[in-house]
């Protein structure tokens, strides 16, 4: 079990607190809103009401034993920059921190942030690229031109299997998983041999243009389903 520490209980860190917690892990949670802390107190290992951006709180708190730390001050830039200071200056070298702007990403990966958070800016480019391809039903962004996204099984691949198919040699794709929608599982790792239905959709990873590719094809069928 790995100890975390989340500063800030606005709608971004409580919901990293609570999905920490629910996967077993130790999970303590600061904020100076006292109410928030109230809220967050059932769903983490200890929630305290004090200045996540204090050595002294964090010591007293056991932050300096903990795995990683997750900061998410809201609009609060101060905050967040004096918030990852304190944390790595209690020792923890795993920060990530929940940004606003590319200006405040900067200046937190200058101050060694592990990785930083736009959840703003991914959840509407994950919608806007959902919605701009019937065929699309969830995108994930892995990086620079490398997504990981659900798609609708195009209609030229249905009946088929996957080693029939071969997805990784013919369209440079991994499939990694397969969703069954009819008894909504989740089939992973993938059975080559399962044969793809119309009910599926398939979770494939690579880069932006190989999966446009299928995605098209995808869309076709979606749109022929209407």
């Amino acid at each position: 079990m790995d100890r975390f520490v989340v500063v800030g209980l606005g709608n971004f860190g409580s919901s990293v607190t609570r999905t920490l917690y629910q996967h077993g892990h130790e999970v303590i949670a600061v904020d100076t809103d006292a109410a928030a802390v109230d809220d967050i107190a059932p769903h983490c290992s200890r929630a305290a009401h004090g200045d996540g951006r204090e050595v002294p709180v964090l010591k007293e708190l056991g932050a300096d034993e903990a795995d990683a730390a997750v900061v998410s001050t809201g609009d609060d830039l101060t905050a967040s920059i004096l918030a990852t200071m304190a944390l790595h200056d209690v020792g923890v070298e795993n920060v990530y921190v929940k940004i606003i702007s590319d200006n405040h990403a900067r200046i937190m990966k200058q101050l060694g942030a592990t990785e930083v958070v736009f959840p703003e800016r991914e959840s509407g480019f994950n919608l806007a690229s959902r919605i701009s391809e019937k065929g699309v039903v969830n995108y994930v962004r892995m990086g620079h031109d490398l997504s990981v996204q659900e798609l609708v099984v195009p209609e030229q691949w249905q009946g088929h299997t996957l080693r029939e198919l071969s997805v990784r040699a013919e369209h440079h794709l991994s499939v990694v998983a397969i969703h069954d929608t009819t008894i909504d599982e989740m089939i992973v790792p993938p059975d080559p041999s399962d044969t793809l239905k119309h009910t599926d959709t398939l979770i494939v990873a690579g880069t932006d243009e190989a999966i446009k590719n299928v995605a098209d094809m995808a869309s076709a069928t979606a749109k022929e389903g209407e």
